[in-house]
């Protein structure tokens, strides 16, 4: 995908389907409508609907500039945290 690096870090996993072909796209916060245009765009495709978030509430530009390294973080290393539970 060609996307912004601000979009891109946004971001969390990216689903395939066995062609390659990207099924599922999950961030950490709610992307806005016009994140969601870029991604559609970069896949030449007004159809792609199966984006999701790990959190529900939103978030600023301002808030995620300010927090995304420590969220990022987190969530990452309480993640591999449940690997050794």
């Amino acid at each position: 995908m060609n996307i912004s690096s601000q979009l891109e870090e946004k971001i969390f996993d990216l689903k395939t389907d066995s062609d390659g072909m990207i099924a599922k796209i999950v961030s950490y916060f709610p992307l806005s409508e016009s994140e969601r245009k870029e991604i559609l765009s970069s896949l030449g495709s007004d159809s792609f609907v199966n984006f999701s978030s790990i959190f529900l509430d939103t978030v600023s530009e301002e808030e995620w500039n300010k927090t995304k390294e420590q969220i990022i973080k987190k969530f990452h290393d309480e993640l591999f945290d449940i690997d050794n539970i």
